[in-house]
């Protein structure tokens, strides 16, 4: 799950469903999303997705959440309802610094757009219903990003080419690419917030998470199945690696994270928006580098 959502008892009525972008942002948008609290406040756990999202909670003050290199826990109000973006690692918003100015904060949207917030927040808090006001939002990036966003198109390949699945050495990627490993890690950390070898890690527990979200079967490379057969699959040495990651991203073991049932996540919430995509790079060749 891109948001590690941990439950609370008194929090039943809590939901979040993700929905695809508008067409015309597929290409820099992951998911969009709706979320509800009900009467008591709510404990969300943030995890690092190697992208940054949009925070809008209607009615409130919208926020930039910067590249996570680790969890970050925010209390949610009763009767809060947010609708946020998350975007594809290497695509942004038009910000006013590079993104590992950025990593593991949360900036207040006015602070980075100045005064058309004030117009999208009073707009956003008269719109008849909560997906309305993310069509709302999503049609001002999509504005944004034809007039103003340019997205650095061989950070762009390096991205798709860290995707779990086929492990891929940075090197050879700078190589592929025709960039020093220094000007390769300094592109991404511009672009994106983190290093490539960050980045592929995080990517690589995403591609976990979409599987468990899935309740995919494992492969069967190298003999595994279960767990350790799915953590072979994105990349990890066996299961005792993917579980260090797991805590090293998380703070959870991924018992705890996935609510309780290593074989699928059951978190109560709905991710298929943002990992069916994720997951239908699973069967693309391997990159040659």
């Amino acid at each position: 799950m891109p948001l590690g959502l941990l439950r609370c008892q008194d929090a039943a009525v809590e939901s979040y469903v993700e929905r695809p972008p508008l067409p015309g942002l597929a290409g820099v948008v992951r998911t969009v999303w709706v979320q509800r609290t009900g009467d008591a406040r709510y404990l969300q756990r943030h995890l690092p997705t190697g992208g940054v999202e949009i925070h809008f909670p209607l009615g409130g003050r919208p926020q930039l959440v910067g590249p996570l290199t680790g969890p970050q826990i925010e209390v949610i109000p009763p009767h809060t309802t947010i609708v946020g973006v998350r975007f594809r690692p290497g695509a942004a918003p038009h910000l006013p610094t590079v993104l590992d100015d950025l990593v593991d904060q949360r900036l207040g949207l006015a602070e980075l757009w100045g005064s058309p917030v004030d117009r999208l927040v009073e707009a956003m808090a008269l719109a008849g219903s909560p997906e309305q006001a993310l069509g709302l939002l999503q049609a001002h990036l999509l504005r944004e990003f034809r007039s103003v966003v340019r997205v650095d198109p061989l950070v762009g390949e390096a991205v798709n080419a860290l995707m779990p699945w086929h492990p891929v050495d940075i090197a050879g990627l700078a190589c592929h690419l025709a960039l020093s490993a220094s000007q390769l890690r300094r592109r991404c950390l511009h672009a994106v917030g983190v290093g490539p070898k960050a980045l592929q890690r995080t990517l690589r527990f995403q591609g976990f998470l979409a599987l468990a979200q899935a309740g995919a079967a494992a492969s069967g490379r190298r003999g595994a199945d279960g767990v350790a057969g799915l953590a072979v699959d994105v990349g990890y040495a066996d299961q005792a690696h993917l579980g260090r990651e797991c805590l090293r991203l998380t703070g959870l073991t991924p018992r705890r994270l996935l609510g309780g049932d290593l074989d699928r996540c059951a978190c109560g919430h709905e991710h298929s928006a943002s990992y069916a995509p994720f997951l239908a790079t699973r069967g693309r060749p391997p990159l040659r580098v």
